[in-house]
């Protein structure tokens, strides 16, 4: 087990060359820095075993960059909210990416449930966009102090009396092969390195300035 530094993690340089000196075979990583690694120098993952990134969307050209030199089921793109203990799907790269504009999320875990949901909470037929609900072991049993948000978010599941979904704000829809693509937000939340960024919450903060009469909070991809 190697540990670095939050210094050391966040150059890209340095990074790259302690997996070569360490010779890291597994590591898990922000898709954020995944895509800084591959495009600082790829081939540092060629001694990898497996390679999982997630906390964000996954780039489906720095993934297919890395798929070329690491070949077939050695990139695991990894998706799940903190509310869920993390992950909730994975979805292992192999060719079938290369004629594919996004990378799904994959499918369920072991003792995790996935529902792709209208508003109306009835589920979604294959390749109709919804929203993401999850169940299974892993789903928390809310937020610290916050009941007001935590009857919002945790829910009892529609279609299984008794069990409790974390509606997970994600629009996502099923693939004809049983995968999961994840196709963004039905609300404003943005992902910023794997950081979850409410642009009410910043408008908000703005507004109480007093010399502040309106506020938008745009993300803007660099």
């Amino acid at each position: 087990l190697i540990l670095l530094p939050k210094e050391e993690v966040l150059n890209v340089r340095r990074l790259a060359q302690v997996i070569r000196e360490e010779r890291i075979t597994l590591t898990f990583i922000t898709s954020s820095l995944f895509n800084a690694l591959v495009d600082w120098d790829v081939n540092a993952l060629q001694g990898m075993r497996k390679v999982l990134f997630g906390g964000e969307q996954a780039s489906s050209k720095h993934v297919k960059k890395a798929l070329a030199v690491l070949g077939e089921h050695r990139l695991i793109n990894g998706y799940g909210p903190t509310e869920t203990t993390v992950f909730a799907c994975t979805h292992s790269v192999d060719r079938r990416v290369e004629g594919q504009r996004t990378i799904p999320i994959g499918k369920p875990l072991s003792n995790t449930t996935c529902y792709v949901l209208d508003r109306q909470g009835r589920p979604q037929p294959i390749g109709v966009p919804g929203e993401l609900w999850i169940g299974g072991d892993g789903v928390a049993r809310g937020y610290l102090n916050r009941p007001e948000l935590t009857a919002e978010r945790f829910v009892e599941n529609p279609l299984v009396p008794g069990e409790r979904l974390y509606r997970s704000g994600d629009l996502v829809r099923w693939l004809p092969g049983g995968e999961l693509e994840y196709l963004g937000r039905i609300d404003d939340q943005v992902k910023i390195r794997g950081h979850r960024i409410e642009p009410g919450e910043v408008e908000a903060c703005l507004l109480k300035h007093p010399s502040v009469r309106e506020a938008v909070l745009i993300p803007r991809k660099s």
